[in-house]
């Protein structure tokens, strides 16, 4: 069953978040494409996972490299499309409904201070649960996770 899982960060950034959630795609066997809009994004995001230490590494590459189709966690640009389990967008990248269909799991990270975000995140919503795929919106605002709406199938 394909799933979409969007997550408002009003207390962690991008970075915090995906650490748990990338460890759960990993102990699922799941292998994930994390998909940022800009070069510059994903360049950040291979630099802290790389040096965070030890206890967070996470095993991962960038597409366009050596080795790219064996990486467990593949960083890449909006654009590149490579075979997943699970597709993680962040920084208003975006997700194709085909996308959507053919990945275990979408997750659709987004930041409360960052309008445009906020505003594809609405619109990635609203495509893909019109489309009939399930849809959970995750928010942190109480402090904890906790679940603001579900759309099933």
């Amino acid at each position: 069953m394909n799933e979409a899982y969007f997550y408002h960060l009003t207390r962690q950034t991008v970075d915090q978040a995906l650490m748990p959630l990338l460890d759960k795609c990993l102990s699922k066997k799941w292998r994930v494409l994390l998909r940022g809009s800009t070069t510059a994004q994903i360049k950040d995001l291979d630099e802290k996972l790389w040096y965070g230490g030890a206890e967070s590494f996470l095993p991962h590459g960038l597409s366009g490299s050596e080795n790219e189709l064996d990486q467990p966690i593949l960083l890449a640009q909006e654009g590149k499309i490579f075979s997943h389990d699970c597709l993680i967008c962040i920084g208003g990248a975006t997700v194709t409904l085909h996308e959507a269909q053919n990945a275990a799991r979408v997750c659709i990270l987004f930041q409360d201070d960052n309008a445009e975000d906020m505003q594809i995140a609405r619109a990635q919503w609203k495509t893909l649960t019109d489309a009939g795929t399930a849809a959970q919106y995750w928010s942190q605002e109480q402090g904890s996770w906790s679940l603001k709406s579900e759309r099933k199938l």
